[in-house]
Parts: structure tokens; sequence; C-alpha cells
């Protein structure tokens, strides 16, 4: 029988966890378009915990929304959003980060993270590893559409994708 997923805001003690699930999906996402010495660099969990730490407890990171996945008391999945960063933005709220554990694909997290930090009302962007199918599918039955924008960010390069509001709210 499986477990229940629950979804939740993430707090301060989750930083340590969050880090992990954070470099998990990293390597399982980006193995074959970034470095193998990015990705296994032994500072990496170190780097990312501090990253999270900060993100849950600086007060320049107030406006974002974080959140988990837990199966069974294990975390799963990560998401943040927050404001654009980018001054000319046309949208509200960028999606910053969600990852979901590979063995969790299809089950519900990466979909009930996205509600918990987006909301539906708003316009929201964010930045996809291009290749990266399975994200950009996702995205897309969410209602996400590539704008036409691409970076090159740490050697990976990215599409944007933008949603617009919810009609009819």
């Amino acid at each position: 029988m499986a477990a229940w997923l629950i979804v939740r805001l993430g707090r301060a003690e989750d930083a340590p966890r969050m880090a992990d699930v954070n470099v998990r999906c990293w390597q399982e996402t980006y193995r074959g378009l970034m470095s193998d010495a990015a990705l296994d660099d032994p500072g990496l969990l170190a780097a990312r915990e501090q990253f999270w730490t900060a993100a849950l407890t600086e007060e320049r990171y107030r406006a974002n929304r974080v959140a988990v996945a837990e199966r069974d008391g294990e975390l799963v999945g990560i998401a943040m959003s927050g404001p654009p960063l980018d001054a000319g933005a046309k949208w509200v709220r960028q999606l910053y980060v969600l990852y979901v554990c590979a063995v969790e694909h299809g089950k519900g997290a990466g979909q009930r993270l996205l509600q918990t930090v987006v909301d539906p009302d708003e316009s929201v962007a964010l930045w996809v590893a291009d290749p990266n199918p399975r994200a950009q599918a996702f995205y897309r039955k969410h209602g996400f559409v590539a704008d036409g924008t691409a970076q090159l960010d740490d050697g990976v390069r990215e599409i944007r994708m933008i949603r617009a509001p919810r009609a009819g709210r």
C-alpha cells in the first residue's frame, strides 16, 4: 500500500534534507548535460544546504514560497517560487525550483508542489533545461508554453516557459 504524500511549506530544519533532494535530483536530471565534476563536487551538498538555510531564514527571501513533499517521512521533492528577478518581467511570479526524485515521477508530488508555490491566478515564468522532455511535458500539461527565449546557465541550455493567470478569475 502506497504511503500518503504530504506537501507542506518548508521549514529551516528541512534545509539539510532539501539539500540532499536538490543534489540527488540534479544528478538524476542533469547527468550528461552538466559536467560530472560539477555534479559530483564534494562541496555541492554543503553549498546547497547553505542556500536552503538562507532561503528559509533570511529576510531577502521572505517573499518566496518554499514547499517540500514527503512520503513515509522521507523528503522526495522541493519547490520554490518568488518575485521575478528581471525588472522588465511581464509575470508576477517566477518558479525557481521544482525537483522531484525520479522514483516519485508520475505520483503527484510535482503537481502538488507546483500548486503550493504558485497560485493559478498569478502569471508565472520558469527556466527549464533543454533538452529535458519530461520536465517540459510536465510544464506544458500545467499550462506553460515556451516563449522562444533561451539562455545558457552553467553550460546548460535552458528555455523559458510562461503561464498566464487562469482565465475567468
